[in-house]
């Protein structure tokens, strides 16, 4: 059954994502290993302390660069799942994971970075859709190579896109909504569970909790019972996020097409078939945190502004 306890190699382990996954990996028992690049001079302090962490926590790292082939092999040796969080600039190293994934020849799981939408089964705009063929162009790689694999869709990673949409660190009083406003997370936990259940093994796990299922209109209007403000609702049409797709400059011209994908068209784009794997429906007893549970968490633990939003 899933969770049965495995060595798991996780690439990025370091980075946003990837951080949660370790400490998930380590919280949920497994052996974790970390493949990060060695720290420098030129290392940033936050990087050094979370290096610290997870290390107390119980992980294991294992230094060194992409390219460095035979290291890689014999750490994979060492290990039954690899679990890649590189960043999108990097969609294209995880090649070199999976001829080191070839060689080794012992690994009983991959799952290569995606933690977004479901590339299969949506079109959005050009921008967008270019950086999806590249994460396409990884899955085929890895059918193609016949690893035994586990595909996940997280679709919005659901503090981020809430922080980016509401704001809740800052005072004013004017939200933006985009499109119609209409268009209906533990990523990390339900990405080590799925990773160790054989139920999974070669296919593809959408994370779609239905109480996690709101429009941007309907997230506002919980925000503001919370909070007892009122909040002006700017509208950007999506002719407008459509027109600034096709004139922005890349790489600017990918977030406001990502905004389509999410706020305009909705994550909830295509229906679940009856052979879909759903996370939620996967792993019933784990408790998920819903949308309202982390706007009390916002309420009194208001987030960083967030970033500009990627693939």
């Amino acid at each position: 059954m899933e969770n049965e306890k495995m060595k798991i190699m996780i690439f990025g382990g370091t980075g946003y994502i990837g951080s949660f996954l370790a400490k998930a990996s380590l919280l949920l028992g497994h052996p974790t290993f970390v493949y990060a690049r060695p720290i420098t001079p030129r290392t940033t302090p936050s990087k050094v302390e979370l290096h610290k962490e997870l290390q107390s926590m119980g992980a294991t790292f294992v230094l060194g660069e992409v390219e460095e082939h035979e290291k890689i092999v014999s750490a994979l040796r060492e290990v039954d799942v690899v679990i890649s969080a590189l960043a999108y600039p990097q969609v294209f190293d995880q090649l070199k994971i999976i001829d080191a994934i070839k060689v080794a020849g012992n690994i009983k799981r991959f799952l290569p970075s995606e933690f977004g939408s479901e590339e299969d089964r949506i079109t959005p705009l050009p921008p967008f859709n270019a950086l999806l063929e590249k994460k396409r162009k990884i899955r085929r790689a890895v059918e193609a190579a016949g690893i035994p694999y586990t595909f996940v869709s997280t679709n919005c990673c659901g503090s981020y896109f809430v922080n980016y949409l509401l704001h809740p660190h800052e005072k004013g009083d004017d939200i933006v909504v985009y499109g119609s406003g209409e268009a209906k997370e533990d990523v990390a936990m339900y990405t080590i569970k799925v990773a160790t259940d054989p139920r999974t093994c070669n296919r593809i796990v959408i994370y779609r909790p239905p109480e996690n299922i709101l429009s941007q209109l309907e997230l506002i209007s919980l925000w503001e019972k919370k909070t007892g403000r009122s909040f002006n609702r700017i509208h950007v049409s999506e002719e407008e996020i459509v027109k600034l797709s096709e004139t922005l400059p890349p790489p600017n011209d990918i977030p406001v097409s990502i905004l389509h994908s999410v706020f305009i068209k909705g994550q909830t784009v295509f229906e679940l078939r009856e052979d879909d794997m759903e996370a939620s429906r996967l792993y019933p007893d784990y408790e998920y945190t819903t949308v309202d549970q982390l706007l009390d968490i916002f309420l009194v633990n208001p987030p960083k502004p967030a970033a500009a939003v990627f693939g």
